[in-house]
């Protein structure tokens, strides 16, 4: 099934969180905090102004971004644990792809 969302709505995955801390301890599921960092899945065409011009948005699918706590509605497609939210839910975008570990 393919998703596209309405006007200046984004539709993020989670990123998976490391399971262990830097002491190497294994933290269980339970305890963990959902994830504040997702990428784009898809992205609306933009906000249109009462003159009906389209503002698009400053995001693209792919995009990875960070976003509040509580943001978004949680919904399931195909079986994936997806969240909408409007752009400006969105804290920023994470430049320069992955970091090194050290």
């Amino acid at each position: 099934m393919k998703f596209r969302p309405l006007h200046d709505r984004v539709l993020v995955k989670r990123v998976d969180q490391e399971e262990k801390t830097s002491g190497g301890i294994i933290i269980p599921d339970t305890a963990q905090e959902k994830p504040m960092e997702g990428e784009i899945i898809a992205a609306g065409s933009g906000t249109r102004h009462e003159d009906g011009t389209v503002i698009p948005l400053d995001v693209k699918a792919g995009d990875r971004v960070l976003f509040g706590k509580w943001s978004g509605t949680e919904v399931k497609i195909d079986g994936d644990d997806l969240l909408i939210m409007k752009e400006s839910d969105l804290l920023g975008v994470i430049e320069g792809g992955k970091r090194k570990k050290k």
